[in-house]
């Protein structure tokens, strides 16, 4: 039997795009993820559909697996031939057990590789505002353990020593122990007065910092109840941190944001939530899935030249038309002289991507406006419109032009099916009050969400619902709800400037 290998792989302190790009590739090819506990659910939900994902994460005094029971594990699968990927919290060498988990592989006499990943006492002091080096402050820096193996008698850490440290010291694993490491530093000869924070859950919108000095800090983490995960940091450089404070200033920081788009289509909202300083859970609503039956689509694409509009409503309508075009072994060149009209800026981005430029883009996204619209640029009775749509799209569109006089074939070219992946987590969170706002980008995604998330589970917490546009907002009426921030522009930088209007305005009233 063909031995499989071990590659140890350092996810990064917790924000999903600190991982290294080969650390991502690793992930997205393996056929066994092992991950922690610091692990960004994000990155796991990279691995293949079939790849087996088991949780081996470690919390303080409770561990999912012994250190052994991993290492064997982790030898255990590469033994079947597979490429197992230990996703690791930080650096699988900084305080890791990296190197026990490698020496495991060379005595099995299994091939390992070890990725590096940023380790959180650098990143979570830099999105603190707190640079671990400076030229004129500090030119040193420490990495220390707060909390050693138990088994130990005494202690490795040479307190006289760090103590006096000429520049930054930074203690991992060290809330439990924040006090008598203070004392120990303040008894061999640091001044109390020395600038020192805690920061928990480093570079997430989870992020909290607390800042003191090292006489302060112990009373300080004691009265604001911080808890693992956090490092401590010590040293001058953390007076920066008034300056230079830049993450958890951002607009959207420490707020909770479900995202109910569907899984393939969620990154783009996803991402610019968590440019303004969001944590995003994804409970994809909806799923986009080809037709149950391309017939009729494919029958419109034999008869291409009797159209003499093409109207897409949405991204997901220009893929599946240009996906049935395909099949067909046409290109745009079949589309002759049929006119095209696409409903939005991202539709006719997705068009631009097939070469090709819309001849009409009504101002706003409702159907009333996309008749106006065509009948603008010419009388519309007997002319023939093709409307490739999802099969859930209502009819309104369809009676607006056909009230203009045109004659048209409203064709399936993409389907939309509820996907409650993540519901059970998310009713989790509005129990515990930890959602602050759910966003809705279509009516199919307010109509899945509330299928799977009780209603009254809504209305019973403080959580605030945000929609892309009139006809999403319409269906959340309809469903009992009125949206507190509805899209200026129904795009998704509308849908997101529309939130941060809303934080705004909340925080400027306050």
């Amino acid at each position: 039997m063909n031995k499989g290998s071990i590659y140890l792989v350092g996810a990064g302190p917790g924000d999903p795009g600190l991982i290294t790009v080969r650390g991502m590739d690793l992930v997205s090819r393996a056929d066994v993820v092992v991950y922690d506990y610091l692990v960004s659910p994000r990155l796991v939900r990279c691995a293949r559909d079939d790849a087996e994902l088991i949780y081996v994460g470690k919390k303080a005094g409770k561990h999912t697996l012994s250190q052994d029971g991993i290492n064997k594990l982790l030898v255990d699968k590469a033994r079947t031939g597979a490429m197992v990927v230990r996703l690791k919290g930080g650096d699988p060498f900084v305080f890791g057990r990296g190197g026990e988990e490698a020496l495991e592989a060379v005595e099995a006499g299994i091939a390992f590789e070890v990725v590096p990943g940023i380790t959180a006492g650098v990143a979570a002091a830099a999105y603190a505002g707190i640079p671990v080096t400076h030229r004129t402050i500090a030119s040193n820096l420490g990495l220390v353990t707060g909390h050693e193996t138990p088994d130990k008698t005494d202690s490795d850490l040479d307190f006289e020593a760090l103590a006096k440290w000429r520049g930054t010291l930074v203690f991992y694993m060290g809330v439990s122990n924040v006090e008598p490491i203070c004392q120990s530093l303040t008894a061999h000869g640091l001044d109390g007065q020395t600038p020192a924070a805690l920061v928990r859950w480093g570079t997430t919108s989870r992020q909290r910092t607390v800042v003191g000095t090292v006489d302060t800090l112990p009373a300080v983490a004691r009265d604001s109840g911080i808890e693992p995960p956090a490092v401590i940091i010590v040293g001058g450089v953390v007076a920066l941190r008034e300056k230079l404070n830049w993450f958890e200033r951002r607009p959207l920081f420490g707020r909770r944001i479900v995202v109910t788009r569907a899984r393939t289509q969620a990154s783009t909202l996803t991402g610019r939530l968590e440019d303004f300083g969001a944590d995003v859970f994804e409970m994809p609503a909806i799923q986009i899935v080809p037709p149950d039956d391309d017939q009729p689509l494919r029958d419109a694409i034999d008869n291409l030249a009797s159209f003499d509009w093409i109207v897409f409503t949405s991204a997901n309508g220009v893929e599946g038309f240009f996906d049935a075009l395909d099949q067909a072994d046409l290109d745009s060149r079949a589309l002759g002289a049929t006119r095209i009209c696409t409903v939005g800026p991202v539709t006719a981005e997705r068009l631009a991507g097939r070469g090709l430029r819309p001849d009409a883009q009504p101002a706003k996204f409702v159907s009333t406006e996309i008749a106006a619209t065509l009948a603008a640029a010419g009388d519309l009775a007997g002319q023939n419109i093709l409307c490739p749509r999802s099969d859930l799209a209502p009819r309104d569109l369809i009676d607006a032009l056909t009230a203009q006089g045109a004659t048209v074939q409203d064709v399936t070219a993409y389907c939309t099916r509820p996907d409650c992946a993540g519901a059970e987590q998310v009713l989790e969170l509005l129990a515990d009050d930890e959602v602050h706002w759910v966003t809705f980008t279509s009516s199919s995604t307010v109509k899945n969400f509330f299928d799977a998330v009780d209603p009254a589970k809504v209305r019973a917490a403080s959580v605030r619902l945000a929609s892309i546009g009139p006809v999403t907002t319409q269906t959340l009426t309809d469903a009992g709800f009125t949206p507190d921030a509805q899209a200026k522009t129904h795009t998704i930088d509308g849908l997101v400037d529309a939130i941060v209007d809303c934080e705004g305005a909340e925080g400027s009233a306050s």
